[in-house]
C-alpha cells in the first residue's frame, strides 16, 4: 500500500513539474518569436535603437605632401568634415605611418605639441545627437603618461573634456566608449585645460552637457608632447562617431521659433 501512494506520488510531482516547466517556456519562446519579427522586446528593440555611423575620419596623404609634415584639411578624405583645432600651439599635429600599411596605418601624431591641445571635426550638414546609444571608437597608440580623451564642443560653442582615457603602449588599439555614460569638465578652447565648475561636493568640476546637438568631435591630449622618441604623446588612427544625425538647417529653424 505504502508503495502504491509513493508510485502516486512521484507521478503526480512529475506531471506538476512538467506543466510548470511548459507555462513558463511559452512566454519566453513568444518573446523570442516577437523580437525575431521586430516586436516590441529581444533582438528586434536593440535593433531599433542602434546607432549609425555618422561622422568617421579617413586620414589621407595628398599629393603635395612628402614625408611628415603638419596636418591640414586636405588630410581628412571626403568633403563633409571641416578639420577644427585648438590650443596656443595650434596646428601642431604631425602625419604619421604610411598609407595602406596595416601596422602603421597613415594617421597623426602629437610628440611635437610644446602644450596642450585638440583636434575636432565638424560634420558640415548636420550636428550631431550623441545620447542614448551613441558611442565612439577610435584606435590609440600612446608613450608615457599620456591618455587620449574625448572632446565635444556644443552648438552654444562651449566644449568639454570627458572623465574617459585611452591608452596603449604597445600597438595602435581599437576601443569604444559611450559619450552618455560619462563625465565631462569645460575646457578651456585657448589654453586646452580644464575650467572650474559650480563648486560642487569636494571641488568636483563635473558637469552635464547636452549631448543632444554637438558641433564638433574628437580628442584632446591634455599634456604637452616630448618631442621624437617615446618620451610621451599620443597617436591616433581611426576615429568613428555613431549617433544620431541633426540637420543644421533644421536645428537652426527651430531655434529661430
Amino acid at each position: 500500500m505504502r508503495r502504491h501512494v509513493s508510485m502516486l506520488s512521484f507521478v503526480v510531482g512529475v506531471g506538476l513539474v512538467c506543466t510548470i516547466s511548459a507555462q513558463q517556456a511559452a512566454p519566453t519562446q513568444g518573446r523570442q518569436e516577437g523580437g525575431g519579427r521586430g516586436g516590441g522586446g529581444g533582438t528586434g528593440a536593440a535593433r531599433a535603437s542602434a546607432a549609425a555611423l555618422v561622422l568617421d575620419v579617413n586620414w589621407v596623404r595628398p599629393a603635395s605632401q612628402t614625408g611628415q609634415t603638419k596636418v591640414v584639411q586636405e588630410n581628412i578624405a571626403g568633403t563633409d568634415l571641416e578639420l577644427k583645432q585648438y590650443g596656443l600651439h595650434e596646428s601642431c599635429l604631425l602625419t604619421s605611418g604610411n598609407p595602406g600599411s596595416e601596422t602603421t596605418p597613415f594617421s597623426v601624431w602629437s610628440g611635437e605639441c610644446e602644450d596642450p591641445f585638440a583636434t575636432l571635426f565638424r560634420h558640415k550638414s548636420n550636428y550631431l545627437d550623441l545620447t542614448a546609444g551613441a558611442k565612439i571608437r577610435w584606435a590609440v597608440k600612446t608613450s608615457g603618461f599620456h591618455v587620449v580623451r574625448p572632446v565635444v564642443k556644443l552648438a552654444d560653442g562651449n566644449l568639454f573634456v570627458g572623465d574617459y582615457a585611452s591608452a596603449s603602449v604597445p600597438m595602435l588599439l581599437v576601443s569604444e566608449f559611450v559619450p552618455a555614460a560619462i563625465r565631462w569638465a569645460k575646457l578651456d578652447p585657448k589654453r586646452v585645460v580644464t575650467m572650474g565648475g559650480t563648486g560642487g561636493a569636494f571641488n568636483e568640476i563635473w558637469t552635464t552637457p547636452d549631448l543632444g546637438r554637438v558641433d564638433e568631435v574628437g580628442f584632446v591630449d591634455l599634456m604637452p608632447g616630448s618631442g621624437h622618441g617615446t618620451g610621451g604623446y599620443i597617436h591616433v588612427s581611426q576615429f568613428q562617431v555613431y549617433g544620431r544625425p541633426v540637420p543644421r538647417t533644421g536645428a537652426a529653424t527651430t531655434s529661430s521659433r
